[in-house]
């Protein structure tokens, strides 16, 4: 069917590699040549830039591919529905989101899922806000978590206000006892992820006057209390990331509280799709009560 050449297209866009994608798609090597040459010449357009050493996409196929995965997304649907409407209750569905919510929600919520959905296959992709907009956008993820408000063009639920905190040595105590005041942040330097100074924290850092070159950067949450513990700096981490990670330290709220708020994203096109208003409504039930 030509949708598997659009799948064979999609999947050497991710992996840039045509071993990879025949490995992942089942398929031989000259299997996946021939059909990106045959969609290339059905197009009279290249779709990829080839030398020795790396595979990457052309102007023309970087164009194309959202349009691709946009109708890989809407022929799954097809297959999707048309297995609910028969009685299977069989499928596929793509949950993005980002670390602390991986850690603290979604065991408990897909093992729910799953005793009513037990033959619904699920896949969770980790990454930062932008990038599971981006996913729910383009049709890559069915349905995500996200820093609301969010793009505009998705339907958005509001889950909770997740509470901004900040993370002290053990040993540490607020000049007021209670919160962590602009007092108490003079000479100190942070620990932080990334994507957390380029969304959540960023407003509560700005307005707290710490400067860029007072943060340093960790890869996860429980790299950022490691640190902490160390006494290498402070850390700034939600609620919801303390869940279940554990360490010597202590947690204060700032004088002035901070929030991130929690939601869900789906793109419009979803709304009709029953995996994915059944999933919905068991986070909703576990979130919300």
């Amino acid at each position: 069917m030509k949708t598997f050449t659009y799948q064979i297209f999609a999947t050497v866009a991710e992996t840039a590699s045509f071993k990879k994608t025949a490995d992942q798609l089942n398929i031989t090597p000259s299997a996946v040549s021939h059909a990106i040459a045959s969609l290339e010449k059905e197009l009279s357009l290249p779709l990829l830039v080839r030398n020795r050493s790396e595979m990457a996409l052309s102007q023309a196929g970087a164009d194309i591919l959202p349009m691709v995965e946009r109708l890989l997304n809407e022929d799954r649907k097809i297959h999707d529905r048309a297995a609910n409407l028969a009685g299977l209750a069989t499928g596929k569905l793509r949950i993005g989101a980002i670390s602390s919510v991986c850690i603290a929600w979604l065991p408990t919520i897909i093992q729910r899922f799953k005793k009513a959905y037990p033959n619904v296959s699920i896949t969770v992709f980790q990454g930062s806000f932008k990038e599971i907009e981006e996913g729910v956008a383009l049709g890559r993820i069915d349905i995500g978590f996200s820093a609301l408000p969010a793009n505009e063009q998705l339907d958005t639920t509001f889950l909770l206000d997740d509470e901004i905190k900040c993370i002290t040595q053990a040993d540490f105590k607020p000049i007021n006892g209670k919160t962590v005041t602009q007092e108490d942040l003079e000479q100190q330097h942070f620990i932080l992820q990334k994507a957390d100074y380029d969304s959540d924290t960023k407003a509560a850092l700005d307005e707290l006057q710490v400067k860029p070159q007072a943060i340093n950067y960790s890869i996860d949450d429980q790299s950022i209390l490691a640190m902490v513990e160390a006494g290498l700096g402070w850390g700034i981490l939600p609620d919801l990331a303390l869940t279940r990670l554990s360490g010597e330290v202590k947690a204060f709220p700032f004088e002035t509280h901070y929030f991130r708020h929690l939601g869900l994203v789906t793109n419009p096109s979803a709304a009709e799709d029953p995996l994915v208003q059944a999933m919905k409504q068991v986070i909703l039930a576990d979130i919300k009560g």
